[in-house]
């Protein structure tokens, strides 16, 4: 139904238009023939084709640009859930590494530098996902850059 919506608008316009001319007894064909001449006199009739041309070009521009702008809406909710879901699964991972580093400290013997390796990469990966969530461009450029700090 939402998608007929401007048709059943044009319908009852229509409809209304007719019954209207009907019980009114009105000629409405006449009057548009009657304007039109009425704009030949005036000089206007030369430029109300060009004109009717220009605004359904507009028009049609219009509607290309503001399909194109709800695609670019839908790929940025996409990618934001994405990310959001991507995020979560990170972090977890983290968290379950964390058990790892907490039994690794806790037994004797465990080499230190390996602890200290562990610690930049988790801060690294960390830091990563931070940059990646707060990225205000959602472009190829703008994702790649933020992850290669």
């Amino acid at each position: 139904m939402n998608n007929y919506k401007l048709t059943i608008v044009g319908l009852v316009l229509s409809s209304f238009l007719y019954f209207t001319s009907v019980f009114l007894e009105l000629e409405v064909f006449e009057q548009l023939i009657n304007f039109l001449i009425r704009l030949k006199h005036h000089g206007f009739d030369s430029v109300l084709i060009p004109l009717l041309v220009f605004f359904g070009f507009v028009y049609i521009d219009h509607r290309r640009r503001h399909k194109e702008s709800l695609i670019e809406k839908t790929k940025l909710k996409i990618y934001k859930a994405m990310l959001t879901s991507s995020h979560h699964i990170l972090n977890n991972f983290i968290y379950q590494m964390d058990i790892f580093k907490v039994t690794a400290e806790d037994t004797p013997g465990f080499d230190t530098q390996i602890l200290a390796f562990y610690e930049d990469i988790i801060d690294n990966t960390s830091d990563q996902i931070y940059s990646l969530s707060n990225i205000t461009t959602i472009d190829e450029f703008s994702i790649r850059t933020s992850v290669m700090h």
